[in-house]
């Protein structure tokens, strides 16, 4: 019985040691790739000359915008107040989002806005992500990046149905990846924490807290990393330190 527990405790040690040695791994490529290995302007170009952007009108959406623009991209703009979803697109940012509460709510005190925020939320990136993933598969190469949240990372208390809904974001992305992946096409989701946005009110910046322009321009540089990325190195490091509670 002895020797069964000790190969069971060595076990288990060896498990959470390979753990640490991904989560290192991984934490050195984002070093890498924010410090050494830029990646060039010219590899979104080489994804294709369209990129379609929806939540444009504001915050990361906007700064995306400026951003794809800059490094040579032609850009569609969507936001919900406009119509006008024809192009052939290589590259897509899945970035429309909705925040309810900012606050910390219960469930049932929080606005009753459930449709909406399914529809915004979850509903959208579904549509737009099957309007254009087909014209990738049939060229055989495409990015798409889809928004969700550090949130989405944990059960989250007081945020309970922003939470369910960009967690929503995070298993459908990592699932196409894995489905699409031998096409040639990354789909990658983004999981950042605080950034300055209306959505947010506009949050002080710090350390944590990027700017809109500083989130997206280091979240370009880790298009390539995996199909899972916090998009910016603090909030790696943030991630990284609320996986141990």
């Amino acid at each position: 019985m002895g020797d069964v527990l000790e190969q069971f405790f060595i076990l288990t040690g060896l498990l959470v040691c390979l753990a640490c040695l991904a989560k290192c791994v991984r934490f050195s490529r984002c070093v890498l790739l924010n410090y050494w290995k830029v990646l060039p302007k010219s590899f979104l170009r080489s994804m294709g000359q369209w990129a379609v952007i929806t939540g444009a009108g504001d915050g990361i959406g906007k700064a995306y915008s400026f951003e794809l623009a800059k490094r040579g991209l032609n850009v569609v703009l969507i936001s919900r107040t406009l119509e006008k979803l024809e192009a052939i697109a290589t590259e897509i940012v899945n970035n429309v989002g909705m925040l309810p509460n900012l606050l910390p709510s219960h469930f049932l005190n929080a606005p009753d806005e459930i449709q909406s925020l399914i529809h915004c939320n979850i509903t959208s990136v579904v549509k737009m992500t099957q309007l254009i993933l087909k014209h990738m598969e049939s060229r055989q190469k495409g990015l798409i990046l889809n928004i969700s949240s550090g949130i989405a990372l944990f059960p989250w208390p007081l945020y309970s149905m922003y939470s369910a809904s960009k967690a929503f974001v995070c298993a459908f992305s990592k699932a196409l990846q894995e489905e699409y992946k031998a096409k040639e096409v990354i789909i990658q989701v983004l999981t950042p924490y605080a950034v300055s946005t209306a959505m947010t009110k506009y949050l002080n910046t710090n350390v944590i807290t990027k700017t809109a322009d500083e989130f997206v321009k280091e979240s370009l540089n880790y298009v390539t990393i995996g199909g899972e990325t916090c998009g910016c190195l603090a909030h790696e490091i943030l991630a990284g330190f609320l996986s141990l509670i």
